[in-house]
C-alpha cells in the first residue's frame, strides 16, 4: 500500500522524472531571450516576419484577417465584460 502511495504523490508533482514541461520550456526561453536581446532584436524579427506574410500571401489574405479583426475588437468590448463579471463572481 505505501507503494501506491508513492505512485499517487508522484503523479501529482508537477512532472514526474524531473522532466519540464513544454509550457515551461518556451516560457522560460522566452525569458532568456528577452534577457539576452533588446528591442531592435524584437523589431528586426518582427520585420521579417512581416515581410515573409508578405512574400506568401495576397491582398484578399489581408482583408479576410482585417475583417477579422475588425469584427472581434467591436464584439470584444461587451464579450470581455460578461465575461469578467462571470469570472468575478466565480471567483468569491
Amino acid at each position: 500500500m505505501a507503494n501506491n502511495n508513492n505512485n499517487s504523490n508522484n503523479s501529482n508533482n508537477s512532472n514526474s522524472n524531473n522532466k519540464m514541461s513544454y509550457e515551461e520550456a518556451g516560457r522560460k526561453g522566452g525569458e532568456q531571450t528577452a534577457k539576452n536581446h533588446d528591442k531592435e532584436f524584437y523589431q528586426e524579427i518582427g520585420e521579417k516576419g512581416g515581410e515573409a506574410t508578405s512574400d506568401n500571401h495576397d491582398k484578399k489574405f489581408y482583408q479576410e484577417i482585417g475583417a477579422k479583426g475588425g469584427s472581434q475588437s467591436s464584439n470584444s468590448g461587451t464579450s470581455n465584460s460578461s465575461n469578467n463579471s462571470s469570472n468575478s463572481n466565480s471567483n468569491n
